[in-house]
């Protein structure tokens, strides 16, 4: 087992929260799926769970307003110190704060901004909560991955935000960077060009690990969920990029150990 650290350095992904219309059929897909359970988080913005591994969270699970047609995504949230300065620092460098800052209860202060591109993402200024309790094992976020247009503009403004420093990964047809904190990958920015869904545009994506990715996939399957991309075998495992019964796009991952 892999703990998260105390407290995350800024600019770390620290957690990963999905809002969506129907709370408690969510909760019964993530809980045959991952083997969450779910124990009560803050409601200030309306019912809200984390989810949580041998009694650990791992990701949060929130219910929509009846009259909020949202669309259904995870959103990635960025670990800060300051997430009143972030929501400047967002706004200087061409991104949108779209909510807050504001309190989560006792647990911390966050934001819902997008980059100048349109991707969403959360910006988390830890008290009480400090994240994701625990990483590394089956049910747990093991990587966060920007799809986009390009990586030059996205990559700027997130090293601008949040200090990121950017590696490039040197290839005539594949655009991608690496997001590093203290010499640490932490995240990475793919620019697809026109590969990108037109349904969706540019966004975050989780991964998720699983203990066997054809197995989690064909369980998406069962569960009333779709499966966008079938399993293959990529640079860092197998995989396969899937939906919940909502609409809710993520990847399932079997890493190479």
């Amino acid at each position: 087992m892999t703990e998260a650290p105390a407290r995350c350095a800024p600019g770390t992904p620290c957690w990963t929260s999905l809002m969506v219309h129907s709370l408690n059929a969510t909760q019964d897909f993530y809980h045959s799926l991952f083997g969450w359970e779910f124990r009560p988080g803050p409601q200030q913005l309306g019912a809200y769970v984390r989810a949580t591994l041998d009694g650990q969270s791992v990701a949060g699970i929130g219910e929509l307003p009846p009259e909020r047609h949202l669309p259904i995504a995870w959103t990635t949230y960025l670990a800060s110190d300051d997430a009143d300065d972030t929501a400047e620092q967002i706004r200087s460098c061409g991104g949108t704060v779209a909510v807050g800052p504001l309190d989560a209860e006792e647990a911390g202060r966050m934001v819902i901004a997008s980059d100048p591109s349109g991707a969403v993402f959360g910006v988390w200024q830890a008290r009480a909560h400090l994240g994701a309790e625990r990483e590394g094992v089956p049910g747990t976020p093991v990587w966060r991955e920007l799809v986009t247009y390009e990586t030059t503009t996205a990559g700027k403004f997130y090293q601008a935000v949040f200090g990121h420093e950017a590696e490039a990964l040197v290839s005539a047809d594949f655009d991608y960077v690496t997001l590093h904190l203290a010499g640490r990958p932490v995240a990475a920015v793919h620019g697809v060009g026109h590969g990108l869904p037109r349904d969706r545009g540019p966004h975050w994506m989780t991964y998720f690990e699983v203990e066997d990715a054809d197995a989690a996939t064909r369980r998406v399957t069962e569960l009333g969920g779709q499966v966008l991309q079938p399993p293959r075998d990529g640079a860092t495992g197998r995989l396969a990029t899937v939906a919940d019964p909502e609409g809710a796009v993520f990847t399932v991952v079997r890493t190479a150990r």
